[in-house]
């Protein structure tokens, strides 16, 4: 589990929608607030969040734009071509990082290990310390109140923060409209 992060993304009905606290720690250290953990990536097509070491995401976020490029926006392709190379090369697979990455029609969580997981129930995932609190809050909310797709990982993200001391209120979210 890697600590100092919350992600958490829902593709729903209308929009797909990813969001982030900002908290970076290190130790028992606040070393920020206000980071930015997630991003649109292949000309605002496709969203992705990172949990893990910083640096090490960075360079993930670029290579997998790499992938997504050669793929033409295919992110189905492009997960399982990554996920391949990532865990396939003797450095990047000891890199400390988690990638969630999705559009309005898939969803997936992404590994050193080579893992490609599509949530059971293909709508929401989440990374992080706070993920399991930020999922708990999402899959509640969305059984039982009425909230648009980004106000559902807003509010997930805030009850994550009120539980999870390695994630804060500072909480960032970028949105695809469905595709009409």
């Amino acid at each position: 589990m890697f600590d100092a992060t919350t992600i958490l993304a829902y593709k729903g009905k209308n929009k797909a929608v990813i969001g982030g606290d900002g908290q970076v720690t290190f130790g028992d250290s606040v070393l920020k607030g206000n980071a930015t953990k997630i991003r649109t990536l292949h000309r605002g097509k496709i969203l992705a969040g990172f949990a893990g070491s910083t640096a090490d995401a960075f360079n993930l976020f670029d290579m997998f734009e790499e992938f997504l490029e050669d793929k033409k926006g295919d992110l189905l392709k492009s997960v399982i071509e990554f996920s391949k190379a990532w865990r396939k090369d003797k450095v990047l697979r000891r890199l400390e990082a988690m990638m969630i990455v999705l559009n309005n029609d898939h969803i997936f969580i992404l590994t050193g290990n080579g893992d490609v997981v599509e949530p059971e129930d293909g709508e929401i995932a989440s990374i992080g310390s706070g993920g399991n609190y930020a999922i708990s809050a999402a899959r509640a909310l969305k059984k039982h109140a009425q909230l648009d797709e980004e106000e559902l990982v807003r509010e997930s993200l805030s009850i994550a923060a009120d539980l999870c001391i390695y994630t804060n209120h500072s909480i960032k979210t970028l949105t695809l409209e469905e595709n009409k």
